[in-house]
């Protein structure tokens, strides 16, 4: 461990970002800071998200409705005040992102313009043990089309005794089904392994047999490289309350290519806040739709939830995604080192799934003979990661606000309890 040490400080003195640490609050364990490593199920809250909000708290005391106008940041336009920021994070068109709602809500909102079977062609290809919600979604939306999610979707798992799925496993389900294949769907990180998926690639393909392609980012907005635009993906949604920090159910975010945006014949569910910003208060029923993301949205903006991301989107303006990803692959790949080194004093008793050239910040690893007590005491002993049945902990050491030092105080906790 004493050379685990000696990097953790090299690192850390050398770390660019190391200042940005202390613009969040971090929860105490008698009376010391915690080792979180869950920004990818709740990010902690930045310093500054308290007076964004108080901000929107005392234009609402000082105008009440006439702060959709007079507000220092005006609410009838606040959700636009995001979206450059959040356009750069997942590498978009300004005109191709939005936040709104939540992220499954946006999936469903989505999938009615894009999942449209035919008697031909009707299948879904999504990844085997996806988020719930996702598969959840994707198998109410074929019911709603009078289709057997048995038949209709295809889930892609990884091989026998294996926990990563192929990619050329994904490629030949694609070649197999493309006759009936009409949308793919996939989470662009799987949260249980960390697996980050050849978003490009997979589009290509699904391109190339015909169907519509779209991603789940809950696991990857602010976390990994992402170029939507550039990959010429359809459609994508994700949360900001894990990497993006912006408190618990939070306003989400979608993406629709710029490809799609004068599509008269594209169905969407219709809400005023989609309506052409020029008519909109003439409150006329025939609906005109912008031709933006805005599109697809329903209602008028959630003022204090976004004031919330806007805090933290500015520290990731400043800080850099090329900066935070560069941070991220090296507090992974320092975090699987330290899981190792530990393991191997212990009979290898702890087996890392995610894989090595393909991820973001977390690492998911077994504890083989453990299960979840080792996880209970390491709650116990002042460190939060996460567990996933059956039998994993997720950890997921974060470049904006985690420490080299995290990492290595966890590798000490660790050791000493197995």
């Amino acid at each position: 461990m004493d050379q685990l040490k000696a990097e953790a400080i090299q690192l850390d003195q050398a770390d660019p970002l190391k200042n940005f640490r202390s613009q969040f609050l971090f929860p105490e364990h008698n009376g010391k800071e915690v080792v979180y490593f869950t920004g990818n199920s709740l990010g902690l809250q930045p310093k500054s998200t308290k007076d964004y909000i108080q901000q929107e708290l005392n234009d609402w005391a000082k105008f009440g409705v006439e702060g959709h106008f007079l507000a220092k940041n005006p609410w009838l336009s606040y959700h636009e005040l995001l979206t450059a920021n959040m356009a750069t994070i997942v590498g978009a068109l300004p005109s191709e992102t939005v936040m709104m709602n939540q992220l499954t809500v946006n999936l469903h909102l989505l999938l009615v313009s894009f999942y449209r079977p035919t008697a031909k062609r009707y299948k879904i290809l999504c990844e085997a043990k996806a988020f719930p919600s996702d598969q959840y979604a994707l198998s109410s939306q074929i019911r709603f089309h009078g289709y057997d999610p048995s038949d209709a979707l295809i889930e892609i798992a990884p091989r026998e005794g294996e926990f990563i799925i192929r990619e050329e496993d994904i490629s030949s389900a694609i070649e197999a089904n493309k006759d009936s294949l009409t949308l793919i769907m996939i989470g662009g990180v799987n949260y249980f392994t960390g697996q980050v998926f050849d978003m490009k690639g997979i589009t290509e393909k699904g391109h190339q047999a015909g169907a519509i392609v779209g991603f789940d980012l809950a696991h990857g907005a602010g976390n990994i490289e992402l170029k939507l635009h550039e990959w010429g993906v359809d459609f994508a949604a994700w949360c900001s309350y894990k990497y993006l920090n912006s408190g618990p159910g939070s306003v989400a975010g979608a993406f629709v290519h710029e490809k799609h945006h004068t599509n008269t014949s594209l169905p969407l569910f219709a809400g005023w806040w989609g309506h052409d910003k020029k008519t909109r208060f003439l409150m006329d029923s025939t609906f005109v739709p912008i031709q933006t993301a805005e599109r697809w949205q329903l209602s008028n903006a959630p003022v204090l939830s976004m004031a919330a991301c806007r805090a933290s989107l500015a520290i990731f303006s400043e800080a850099g995604m090329p900066a935070l990803i560069e941070k991220g692959k090296k507090l992974s790949t320092y975090l699987e080192k330290t899981v190792n080194e530990v393991s191997s004093s212990h009979k290898n008793c702890l087996k890392v799934i995610t894989p090595k050239d393909r991820r973001g910040c977390q690492i998911s690893f077994i504890a083989q003979g453990y299960g979840k007590a080792l996880y209970n005491k390491l709650i116990e002993n002042g460190v939060i990661p996460d567990w996933r049945e059956p039998n994993v902990i997720r950890c997921a050491p974060v470049p904006l606000y985690n420490s080299f030092d995290d990492v290595y105080r966890f590798g000490l906790i660790l050791n000493s309890l197995l």
